[in-house]
C-alpha cells in the first residue's frame, strides 16, 4: 500500500519538482538529461519512453504512438516545445533512434499478434508447403508417406494432423518452428533427437508451440523491450522475434536436462521455472538473449 502511495505522490508532485530543480541546476531538460547521459541501447530508450509517457506536454505523451512515418516530425515537435535548437544534432539523431525503437515494439507485436490470429489451413497451399517444410527439415532422411499420418508424432506432434496442434497460436506457432530448423538446423535435429530420450524425452513439436507462447506473451507485456532495445539500434523485425524464440528453444532443451524432472506430467513446473527464469533476465537494462556458440542465420 505504501509503494501506490509513494507512486502517486512521486508522479503527481515530486517528479515535476525534482525536474524543475534538475533544470535549473543543470540547464537541460530531462529529455536532454538522458539523451547526453547514458549510452544508446534499452536503458537509454526505457528512461525516454518513461519520460515522455509521464509529462504533462501532449505533444510528448502522443510521441510514444507515433508510427515510423512520423518520428522525423515528432522530433522536431518535440524540440520546439522544449525550446531545444533544431542544430542540435547529437539530440535530433539520439532521439530519434529511441522514437523509432519504441514505435518498432508496437508494430512488430501487432505483427506477431496478426500471425498468431491466422489459423493453420490445411485448404491453404502455402501452410501445407511450411508443414511439409518441417518435417523435411528435421527428418531429410524418412520420407512423409502421407499428409495424414503417426509419423507426425516422430517429430513430437499429438496426433496424425498437426494442423490441430497449432489452434493456440496459430500460423505463428508453424512459423516459428520452421524457422528455427531452417536457420539452425543442426541444433534443431540434435534437440529433436534429444526429446526422444527414454526418460527425459518430450513432445518437440508441442513443446515449440508452447515456447512460441511463451516468446509472445512476453512481447505483449513489454518484457522484451529492454532485449530489443538493447539489440537493434532502430526498428525490430520480425526476424528479431524468431531469434529470440530460437534461443528459448535452445536454453529449454538445456535447462530441461539440467532439471532431470521425474517425468513429463511435471511440464508446466518445470516450464513455469524456465519463464521466471527467463523474465529474470530480462529485467537487466544491459540484456541480450541470443544463441551462443551457434552459426548465424
Amino acid at each position: 500500500m505504501w509503494a501506490h502511495i509513494w507512486g502517486f505522490l512521486y508522479s503527481s508532485y515530486f517528479r515535476f519538482w525534482l525536474k524543475w530543480i534538475l533544470r535549473l541546476l543543470t540547464g537541460k531538460c530531462e529529455l536532454q538529461r538522458v539523451l547526453g547521459g547514458a549510452e544508446a541501447g534499452a536503458r537509454r530508450t526505457l528512461s525516454i519512453e518513461h519520460s515522455l509517457e509521464s509529462s504533462k506536454n501532449k505533444v510528448l505523451r502522443n510521441a510514444v504512438h507515433v508510427e515510423e512515418a512520423e518520428v522525423e516530425k515528432c522530433v522536431r515537435d518535440i524540440m520546439k516545445e522544449k525550446k531545444i535548437e533544431q542544430k542540435d544534432t547529437g539530440f535530433k539523431t539520439n532521439l530519434h533512434i529511441s522514437l523509432l525503437q519504441i514505435s518498432g515494439y508496437k508494430k512488430l507485436y501487432l505483427n506477431v499478434e496478426n500471425l498468431r490470429k491466422v489459423p493453420y489451413d490445411s485448404e491453404n497451399e502455402e501452410h501445407e508447403e511450411q508443414l511439409i517444410e518441417l518435417w523435411n527439415l528435421l527428418m531429410p532422411y524418412e520420407n512423409l508417406k502421407a499428409r495424414i499420418s503417426k509419423q507426425w508424432c516422430d517429430i513430437g506432434f499429438q496426433g496424425d494432423d498437426p494442423k490441430t496442434d497449432f489452434r493456440g497460436m496459430g500460423l505463428l506457432g508453424l512459423v516459428n518452428l520452421v524457422y528455427f530448423s531452417k536457420h539452425y538446423t543442426n541444433e534443431a535435429r540434435q534437440i529433436l533427437s534429444r526429446s526422444n530420450h527414454p526418460k527425459l524425452g518430450y513432445s518437440y513439436a508441442i513443446v515449440g508451440i508452447n515456447l512460441t507462447e511463451m516468446a509472445y506473451s512476453l512481447l505483449k507485456n513489454g518484457a522484451l523491450k529492454a532485449h530489443l532495445y538493447n539489440m537493434v539500434s532502430g526498428l525490430p523485425q520480425m526476424e528479431h522475434f524468431h531469434q529470440f524464440y530460437c534461443y528459448l528453444v535452445y536454453e529449454f532443451d538445456k535447462f530441461w536436462f539440467e532439471e532431470e524432472p521425474e517425468s513429463i506430467m511435471h511440464f508446466n513446473q518445470y516450464r513455469e521455472k524456465f519463464h521466471e527464469k527467463i523474465k529474470g533476465l530480462l529485467l537487466n537494462c544491459n540484456v541480450v538473449l541470443t544463441l551462443q556458440d551457434t552459426k548465424k542465420p
